[in-house]
């Protein structure tokens, strides 16, 4: 009995040094976003050189100036508009490619998965150059038509954590649909899907996220045309402008980047249960 009771005190000890840690890690991870947001509500013009935290004055000032002086609200419709299509596109070439992968048996499947993967693991800026003159030859280039492509052209490069989600899925439902006459779009709309919502959900959110925060593609094809910028070109080009420094315009970046966090974390927190189960590729078993 007292090796028992020593024993779940141990535990608790280990747990609650555990649940300590992790506070302490959160709290630090935490630090850039809290002082991210006090200086948003910063009042007095001080710029990134202020020797000191906490605003002397706090006000919504940046804020409305924001909205007001700058083309924020164009950079973040733009981001949205690509983000929203993107993730529709992404999601619906990722959960075929991966039902067709993972259901079907065809030549050349193996090498094509392989060379999918491979091609996964070098960075996109290696065609950035040549994704440029092909967009400029068919009059793309400063569109936002030529982004929302070039982030979707590759969806099906996405396909293997989805990919694994779907193995997890019994054939034998697949099996028991077909012998009652359903037909291939039946299965995947009416069986695979139902049981598949987590990694749907997974695909969403990581489809929205790789555009609203991608600079560089989106940078190198709008070149010098503000009214099609994304938030992430936009803001880049207030730190290349001395003003930044002065007249208020550093809490205004911090602003318009409080902003911009709100509905990524506000998609991850709401989706997070699916986020984690699309992961560890929880499905049905049987």
């Amino acid at each position: 009995m007292k090796r028992y009771r020593s024993k779940k005190v141990s535990e608790r000890i280990s747990l609650t040094l555990i649940y300590t840690v992790l506070i302490i890690i959160s709290l630090i991870w935490l630090i850039p976003f809290l002082m991210l947001i006090i200086l948003s509500f910063r009042g007095e013009t001080a710029g990134m050189s202020a020797d000191y935290l906490f605003p002397k004055e706090w006000s919504f000032n940046s804020y409305v100036r924001l909205f007001t002086e700058t083309k924020f609200l164009t950079w973040y419709g733009n981001t949205m508009l690509v983000s929203i299509v993107v993730t529709v596109f992404q999601t619906i070439i990722v959960l075929m490619t991966s039902y067709a992968l993972s259901r079907l048996r065809f030549k050349m499947r193996k090498p094509l998965m392989n060379l999918m993967l491979i091609l996964g693991m070098f960075p996109g800026f290696l065609s950035m150059t040549a994704v440029y003159f092909v967009l400029r030859e068919i009059g793309l280039t400063q569109n936002l038509l030529g982004l929302i492509l070039v982030y979707s052209a590759s969806s099906a490069m996405q396909y293997y954590i989805c990919k694994g989600f779907f193995d997890t899925i019994p054939k034998s439902l697949d099996e028991a649909a077909r012998i009652d006459g359903a037909s291939r779009h039946t299965v995947f709309l009416k069986i695979i899907l139902p049981l598949a919502k987590p990694i749907i959900i997974y695909t969403i959110l990581t489809a929205f996220i790789a555009p609203w925060g991608e600079y560089m593609f989106s940078s190198f094809i709008m070149q010098n045309n503000p009214d099609k910028y994304t938030v992430a070109v936009g803001m880049q080009s207030w730190l290349n402008n001395a003003t930044l420094m002065s007249d208020g315009y550093f809490s205004i970046f911090c602003a318009a980047a409080v902003i911009v966090s709100i509905p990524i974390t506000a998609l991850f927190i709401w989706l997070q249960r699916y986020y984690v189960e699309g992961i560890t590729g929880g499905s049905v078993k049987g």
